[in-house]
């Protein structure tokens, strides 16, 4: 069924769109029978205002914003179903965008939401080298700002992260402390911090414990299950003595422990594998895979009170909450 606007009621009433419009809001200073009549037709008709429109006209939404770089793994869901109950409770709508790891995409949804006047944004950006102009503009027109996971170094606000380099590092240890001496690292994209410092991590272990350079080879996968796969296959080409492997994020490490197991090569027997991320994904694979746990309810929780803390007080400084993430051991480095 169409919906029927303030311009129509206005044209079966022969009234000007404002007078409808400010007798359905109440106001005092239009007469009592003709409030009356106008209410009388929106009844009969269905009439229902547009929050949309009524929020802009008061100069605010009650909405926040909400960008994540995919939705195909639990990680976002998790994160958001935190940052939800927060925000819920203090009466604000989110509205959920996914960038598809794509910086164009992103952009849009930034400059959509800034027209729609959200109340604020909270962002995991799929790229830190790009969009960092739109964001210091939006904080410069006074839109909070917080960041979760993937936070930008360029760009200002509050966020909320882990300690990718000592958990990275840990993780590696695990693996050399379960007999592993060819750890393989399958590395993010440079353009996400993360896959950074977990790189930094995995090579500061395998120098400490004496397996580089023979034991710290580096293979470029990127952010999806087919990236995993990919990767393994140039894993059994490159090294074919491996017995180790930590993926920078658990679903590329599922996408090349499906490949490995598929080409024969037991795990963990043969080879050890660990992820990143510690979502349900790590435990409904067969074997479970050992991962680094991050905290991801907490981690929405804790972006959401940031974000309000800005909203209260657009002076409030940009603190950085390090979360602590956990090792969680299973079954794919069982030795």
């Amino acid at each position: 069924m169409k919906r029927i606007t303030i311009k129509e009621l206005a044209e079966r009433l022969r009234l000007s769109p404002s007078t409808v419009s400010r007798a359905l809001a109440g106001d005092r200073n239009i007469r009592r029978e003709t409030r009356e009549r106008v209410l009388r037709l929106a009844e009969e008709s269905g009439y229902r205002p547009n929050p949309v429109a009524v929020n802009l006209r008061a100069g605010r939404s009650d909405t926040v914003g909400v960008i994540v770089p995919e939705m195909v793994t639990p990680f976002a869901a998790t994160v958001i179903g935190g940052i939800q109950r927060v925000l819920y409770d203090r009466g604000l709508k989110v509205v959920i965008v996914q960038s598809d790891e794509s910086p164009a995409v992103e952009r849009e949804h930034l400059l959509l939401m800034e027209r729609f006047m959200v109340e604020g944004i909270i962002a995991c950006p799929c790229d830190a080298t790009r969009n960092g102009e739109v964001y210091r503009r939006l904080r410069q027109r006074g839109v909070p700002l917080v960041f979760y996971d993937r936070a930008p170094l360029s760009v200002e606000a509050p966020k909320v992260v882990v300690d990718d380099f000592a958990t990275s590092y840990f993780l590696t240890e695990h693996l050399v402390r379960r007999g592993c001496r060819r750890i393989v690292h399958l590395g993010g994209p440079p353009h996400i911090p993360n896959a950074g410092e977990r790189l930094r991590g995995y090579r500061y272990a395998v120098e400490k414990f004496g397996l580089a350079p023979d034991g710290g080879t580096v293979i470029a996968a990127g952010v999806t299950f087919g990236d995993g796969r990919a990767a393994a296959d140039e894993l059994l080409r490159r090294v074919p003595e491996a017995d180790g492997i930590f993926a920078w994020t658990d679903t590329v490490a599922v996408g090349a422990m499906n490949r490995l197991m598929a080409c024969g090569v037991r795990i963990p027997g043969r080879m050890a594998v660990a992820g990143y991320s510690g979502t349900v994904l790590s435990t409904i694979v067969n074997p479970q895979l050992t991962t680094v746990e991050q905290p991801l309810d907490e981690m929405g929780r804790r972006a959401a009170e940031l974000l309000l803390e800005r909203i209260a007080d657009a002076t409030a400084p940009d603190r950085t909450v390090v979360l602590t993430a956990q090792i969680r051991e299973r079954a794919s480095t069982a030795r």
